[in-house]
This record gives C-alpha cells, structure tokens and sequence, in this order.
C-alpha cells in the first residue's frame, strides 16, 4: 500500500509531525493487513527535495498486540540492509492522550526516531458512510495530525481535516435553473401585457429577446456543468465561463483539538476565493462601482427611450409585489376552500379558525397592493395603449370625458365587465358592507372616491377603477365575515332556544346548509382577487419593463455579474452553513438562536486595494449583502440516502430559500417551530484588511476609502445583531472561551479599529474573527485564490487558538506554525503559489511587473520610477 514521507524533526522543542496511514475504502483492513513505511529526509519542503532514509513494514496484528500499542522498527534500505535508523510506530486514537516525557521526542542523528501515529482512515471513511450527517456534502477529506506541549508540560493532540465540498457544483447548478425558470415567466408576463402602441412594442420585442439570451446562455452553462464530474473548481480556472458561477477552491477546514481532562474541542473554517466575476474582468471595476454608474445613468436612458425613471427601491417594490401575490393568492383560494369544507362539515370552531386564517391573509393581499406604485403604474400602462390620447389634447367637457373612458377602458378591464358595469355591483355583494365594523384593510377603503385624488391625470380612468377594484376584495371578504356571524348567531340562538332532547334533531332537520348560503360570497372573492392580481400583475410587469428597456444592454451584463458573484457567495454559504449545522445540532442555545433570531456569517477578506483586487473587492462586497435575501429551512428527509439529504435551493433572485433536509430522529429534536417551517435568516458581515505588497503601494500612494467603507458598514451590521441577539436570546447560550473578553469589549475594540488611521491593522480581523465565533458564527476566510494568504491566515488563527485557549507553550508556539505551514493545506501543491506572488513552476503569471518590490521600496525615487513603468506596461498591455 501507499506510504508516506516523513519530516524529522530538527529540535529538541520542534513538534511531533504525526502522519495517518489511509486505507482504501474498498479494502478493509484486518489484523493481517500488512502496513509498510518509507521515510524520507525532508531538506527543502518548499521544493519537496528530500533524501530516502529507509522503510519498514509490519501487520497490523503486530502494532495491536505490542505493549502499549507501541513498535520499534528498524528501517532498512533499498537493498535490504538494516540501517541504524529507527522508527516508532504507536496506536493512537483521538480522545486517548498519554504522559508522555519530553525526553521522548528527544532525536539522534546516529538513530532517528520519527514517531507515527497509525490512525487507520478506514475507520473514518466507515463513520463516514454510516453517519448520514457527515455524508452529503463533504468528500476527500485530507487529515494531518500533531502532538503539541501545552503551558504546564502536558500534550495535546491536534488534529486537522480539510475536506471539499460537493455544493460547489450542486448550488449553483440549481441558482441557474432558478434564473431561468425566473426569466422564462418574466418573458411570459410580457407577452401577456397585451397590446402596446409601436413604440414599446419594440421595446417588448428588444427585451424579450435580451431576456432569450440570457436564458440560452445559462442553459449552455448548465449543459458544461453537467460534464464536470470533479466537485471543486481550482485557481487555474477561475477565468473559464463555463465555471464562472463555481465558487474557487471552496474548502472546509476543521481542527479538532483534544486535552487531557478537557472535552474535545472544534474549530471551523470555510475557506474559499473571493466571489467575483473573473471572467468578465475588472477593467472597468466590480459590481459596486458599476452599479453606481449604472443608476447615475439611467436617468439619461430613460429619457432616451421615452421611458419612466424608477430607481431600485421601486423595481424592488415592483418585483416584491409580483413575489406577494404569487404567494398569497394560492393561499387565499386553498383558505377560502378550507371554509367551505368546514362549512359543510358545520363545524364552528373550524369555521372560526379558517375565517380568521382567510382574513390575515386577506388583509395582507390588500395592503400589498395599497401602493402608489401600483396606481401610477397602471396610469403609464394605459398610457401605452395603441390610441392613448392624453388629456390636454381632449376637449373639455363631461361627454368627451365619458367618451374617452368608454373607448380606453375595454383594454384593461377584465372580460365580462364593462364601464357602465362596475365590478362591485354584483348581487353576491352584501347590502351593508359599507357599515360592517370589520374593516380588514385597515385603511380608509370604503372611503368616498372623490377623495383620493392623489393622481389628477386621467383620474377619470385608471385611479377610479383600480380603487373599485381592489377595494371590492375588502368588501367582499366582509360579507363573507358577515355571513359567518349570521350563520353562527342563529345556531346559537337555536341552541338556547330548543330542549337538548330535540337538538339533535331540529339540527338536522331545519338547518340550511353552510356551504350553501357561503358558497356564492366566496367563490366571488376569489374571482375579485384574481381580477386584482390580473391588474396588478401587468402594472408590475410593465415597471419592469420599462427599467429593463432603459437599461439595454447594461442593465443585463450587470445583472449576469450579479448572477455569477451571488452563485459563488451562496454556495460558500450554504457549505457554512450546514457545516455548522451539523456541529451543534445538538446544542439546544444553538438551535434557540437559529430560531429567534438567526446566524451571522462573518467573512475575512485579505484582498488589496490595488489593481484587478479592487474589482474583486468590489464584486465581493455586493456578492456578500446580497446573501441577506438567503433564509434556511429545516425539512425531514425521505430517507437517509446521500441523494435526499442534499440541499435545495428555490425562491427567486431577490427571495432566496435553502430547505436542508435532516434525518427523522435528528429532524424531530428540533424545536418545534423550526421543525414548522420557519425561516433561519441570515446577518452576513465583511471585513476586508489587505495584506501583501499590493497592499503597501494602495496605502502609500493609493485609495483605500473603499476598504475603510465596508469595515465601518459591516461593523454595524455586527453590532446591530449583537443588540438583536442579547435582546432575544440569553447570552448563557452561546459559547464559552479561556479568553474571558466580554463580547461589548471586542465590539468596541473592533469600533475603534475600523476608524483607525492604520497600516495593514489585521487586528480588525483578529476581533471580527474572535466576536464572530463567541456569536456562534460562521467563519469565511477569502483571498484572490484561497491559497497563499487564505493558508497563513488560517493556519495563524488555529495556533492563536491553540495558544489563547488550549494553553499551548510559548515555546511551541513558532515551530508549531511552521509544522502547519510545512506543507501545503489549501490548493494543489504545485499550484501552492499565488499567482500575484510568482510561482516556482515556470509560468510567468500576467500580473507580474519589471522589478521586485523589495528592492525598490529602498528608494522612493526608483519605486516613483518603477510606478510610471508599470503604469505604461499595463497601458501597452490593455490597448
């Protein structure tokens, strides 16, 4: 079987480097199953030159019936001569620690002893299949394992397993079908708008057709995707288009630490490449600066395009109406339905509570549509009718008035009505509605017409009827409230005045049917509201149309980036998060939390703020709030097979809903609202704090506004969860540390450091980090790729945490860093460099200048010099 190369170690302080021997899953291993060893002299890691010392082979019935579960091999050479080297092989299981001496690690040159630990992996891919919690999402897994000395001369055993994570692939295969499924009904709505005058039927036909093109292309994309088989996209990859919504180098990381006389401790972390649309460049910046042209321009648009300016706050409006009413109109019929069965089956109780239920739902369907959006757009869709005049070309005067209503009402108002006909004349409609003391809108909706002039144009058409027509569900829904009483108060009253002995029988034999006599109410309240969601429906649509006319074709490429950058984010987020999930889903604050109030998502970002990075910056920082619009439900599995416990993403792009199924017995010890269904939101954070050399230039001779707006916007949003979390939840539920910092501390340490005039301060990272984890956060970890700068973050915050919370010895602290950082744990190893860094393998990255900036940073002349070089270079590079 394979073996393993093994570092020696140098010190009488240098830490143990503990190697695991994998066996293959489809081979178990037994007590015959020979384990063979080869050992190398590791002289330049950097380059992998090491020297062959020797191997040694035994069985794994010699390792377990040794005392103490403990070998001593002599190594022996290619030839089969026995060297005086040898190599201790010991049984070692995470949560058994020994005593063991110092003098033990002690090595000779004349006798090398290279400890192993023989933790067979086949034990672990075993607790792998079994556990349906760890199987899902989570493949490869890569472990080291380390023997560290704590502050009072104990041993702690450290154990990190990094491991890829197959929602890479899955995520954002089904955020594209989402996208399409979504541009495919918005292509529908805008056939459904009926007639438009030539003008914006040509700019129907020019945004259909733009839409048609994004759909084409997400359907080629998912083609390509479908091809992959891997479950991970690296570095080297991050411009294909065809892997653009792939999130680069997502990795779990999670180091398992284990002390005597102390329960086992788990540290997360995701790890993964800034989201960023690498494929579309960074020319002309990243989403938060393009976006800001973009609507600064749209004015302009408009105007060229005849069109009405609507800024984003009224798009969103738009879209989250379109959202309300495909939601709540389902839910009023399938309600409406349930009174009825209940009126059938004459039960009062079930009447009651179906009516109350019809009646929320009901008030909540008008007040959405209670929006001055709504009226102006049915105004500007009228407006576009093929004939519309406007009223400074029509003659004064009532009969012209009446006139022009008669002609331009037939478009926009449901077959079967006309304008002589209103729609709430209707004998269904109750007689008293006007006076009924229940008002479900709880607004003035029965107030007299003539006084919400709020339009004056054509106020004759559009503001009167679309009053009338929402305003007749309100009626409507009244008399059905109406007749629920009636029914009741005359049951009641029969009750008291008929003997008990009779009731029985005067029940059955004089009482009308309930469904009968509810019947008629109902079914026109589901037509009122059908009309209202009809009228609604295109006025929104048209609001969108005209923002997506004035936005051609810009508005579209910024929507894909926005796609592409959100897919990464969202997939990073949903890994997090089912990470942690599976974690604590036994700890019952944890839980409370998730229910209450929901989970931060704290993102560490390591980009500069120079170059393409500040595209990358720009792109993610968009990508990142965008991820407030996520909420997650809990749902309980068909079974406990890897393909029913997958996530499942659904909803639209600014409504987004994760479903994470769990197994039955996992799923049933939720809370019970959880286990109904509601919804785990999400507070994500970012933090930027840029690091290398870039960096240096950006804050000597650059603009670093940007990375100083995001930590002082995203300090609040920490802070504001913090505030929302203690008021809700009590702080006994969160978990505890050595490191007794009170969380109100860090936060204003972490307030006065974002304010902070300072150079490369990554103490805002080190606070962010250390408050996100005592919120019980999720931790993210990003830099261009998830390798150089992402490794010496991650690998720097385990062993703080080694030192700050599990006593590890000053003197361990260094060598321990470097036996972490002796080989690579993110990205391939001969990928290991960044490309911005320069790399060992002969490709000369394109990013690279004329000098080294170690050398010019000595003169500020030659580096003023070296600056106009580069700036020439980089102008013959894009002309």
């Amino acid at each position: 079987m394979d073996c393993f190369p093994l570092h020696k170690t140098r010190a009488n302080k240098d830490p143990l480097f503990l190697t695991g021997v994998t066996f293959p899953s489809g081979h178990a291993a037994s007590p015959e199953t020979l384990v063979k060893l080869t050992v190398f002299d590791a002289k330049d890691k950097r380059r992998e030159s090491s020297s062959f010392l020797g191997s040694a082979t035994f069985s794994l019935s010699d390792l377990l019936g040794a005392k103490d579960e403990r070998l001593t091999l002599s190594l022996r050479s290619s030839d089969g001569v026995c060297t005086a080297r040898t190599v201790v092989v010991s049984r070692l299981k995470m949560g058994e620690m020994e005593e063991v001496d110092v003098d033990h690690i002690t090595t000779d040159i004349s006798t090398q002893k290279c400890p192993l630990v023989c933790e067979s992996a086949s034990h672990v891919c075993l607790d792998r299949e079994t556990n349906p919690l760890s199987g899902p999402v989570f493949k490869n897994p890569v472990c080291k394992v380390y023997r560290f000395q704590t502050a009072d001369s104990k041993w702690m055993l450290v154990r990190e397993q990094m491991e890829e994570c197959t929602l890479s692939l899955s995520v954002p295969k089904q955020l594209i079908g989402l996208y399409v499924q979504e541009d495919a009904v918005r292509v529908q709505d805008l056939k459904e708008l009926g007639e438009l005058s030539p003008h914006w039927d040509n700019l129907r036909k020019e945004v259909m057709n733009r839409y048609g093109g994004i759909i084409n292309s997400y359907q080629e994309t998912l083609t390509e995707m479908d091809k992959i088989t891997g479950s991970f996209k690296p570095s080297c990859c991050k411009a294909q288009k065809s892997l653009e919504f792939i999130p680069i180098n997502l990795h779990t990381q999670r180091m398992r630490v284990t002390c005597p006389r102390k329960t086992d401790a788990i540290y997360d972390i995701v790890t993964v490449g800034a989201p960023a649309a690498h494929f579309q460049g960074f020319k002309c910046g990243g989403l938060q600066r393009l976006l800001s042209r973009y609507e600064a321009e749209k004015k302009s648009f408009s105007t060229a395009y005849q069109c009405i300016y609507y800024s984003p706050e009224h798009t969103a409006k738009a879209q989250e109406v379109l959202s309300s009413m495909s939601l709540l109109q389902p839910l009023i019929t399938a309600l409406s339905e349930q009174l009825l069965l209940a009126a059938h089956e004459h039960s009062s109780s079930g009447l009651r509570d179906a009516l109350k239920n019809l009646s929320d739902k009901t008030e909540q369907f008008v007040h959405t549509l209670k929006d001055e959006l709504v009226k102006s757009a049915l105004l500007a869709l009228h407006a576009a009718r093929p004939g519309f005049s406007s009223k400074n070309q029509k003659q004064p005067g009532h009969v012209r008035r009446g006139s022009d209503h008669n002609q331009s009402s037939p478009q926009t108002l449901p077959a079967g009505h006309s304008p002589a006909t209103p729609v709430t004349e209707s004998p269904k409609v109750c007689n008293n509605v006007e006076e009924s003391k229940t008002n479900t809108t709880g607004e003035a909706g029965t107030v007299p017409l003539q006084q919400q002039d709020s339009i004056p144009h054509h106020k004759e058409y559009d503001e009167e009827e679309w009053d009338r027509v929402w305003a007749s569900v309100a009626k409507c829904l009244n008399c059905v409230i109406a007749m629920v009483d009636k029914l009741q108060e005359e049951e009641k009253s029969k009750q008291e005045s008929t003997p008990d002995k009779q009731l029985a029988d005067v029940i059955t034999s004089h009482n009308p049917d309930w469904r009968e006599q509810l019947s008629p109410l109902v079914r026109h309240l589901q037509e009122c509201v059908k009309e209202v969601v009809d009228k609604a429906k295109r006025a929104m649509t048209f609001v969108l149309l005209q923002e997506a006319a004035c936005s051609v074709p810009q508005g579209f490429l910024l929507q894909t980036r926005r796609d592409v950058v959100f897919s990464q984010a969202l997939a990073a987020l949903v890994c997090g998060f089912i990470m942690k999930l599976y974690a604590a889903v036994q700890d019952k604050g944890f839980l409370q939390q998730l229910q209450l109030v929901g989970l931060v998502a704290q993102f560490e970002s390591l980009l500069s703020t120079y170059s393409e990075e500040i595209g990358m910056l720009e792109d993610m920082e968009v990508g990142i709030s965008d991820l407030r619009k996520v909420v997650f439900k809990m749902t309980e599995a068909k079974s406990e097979e890897l393909i029913d416990l997958q996530p499942l993403v659904c909803g639209r792009r600014d409504h987004i809903t994760v479903e994470v199924p769990l197994p039955c017995q996992v799923f049933q010890s939720l809370p019970e609202e959880l286990r109904g269904g509601r919804p785990v939101h999400v507070y994500p954070a970012l933090f930027n704090v840029g690091i290398n050399e870039q960096q240096t230039i950006a804050e000597r001779f650059g603009d670093i506004s940007l990375q100083e707006r995001i930590n002082q916007k995203n300090f609040e949003i920490l802070e504001a969860y913090y505030k929302l979390l203690s008021d809700k939840v009590p702080l006994e539920c969160l978990p505890c540390f050595q490191n007794h910092s009170d969380i109100k501390e860090l936060l204003e340490t972490l307030g006065q450091n974002v304010v902070t005039k300072k150079r490369k301060n990554v103490e805002i990272l080190w606070v962010a980090g250390a408050i996100c984890r005592r919120l019980n956060g999720i931790r993210f970890t990003s830099c261009k790729s998830a390798k150089d700068r992402t490794s010496m973050s991650v690998t720097l915050e385990q062993c703080a945490l080694l030192r700050d919370e599990h006593q590890l010895s000053k003197d361990f602290f260094t060598p321990a860093l470097n036996c972490m950082r002796s080989r690579p744990t993110l990205g391939d190893i001969g990928q290991w460099e960044d490309p911005e860094a320069g790399s060992g393998t002969g490709h000369k990255p394109a990013s690279r200048h004329f000098y080294p900036i170690a050398l010019l940073l000595v003169s500020s002349h030659l580096l003023v010099v070296w600056l106009i070089l580069s700036l020439v270079f980089l102008l013959a590079k894009y002309q």
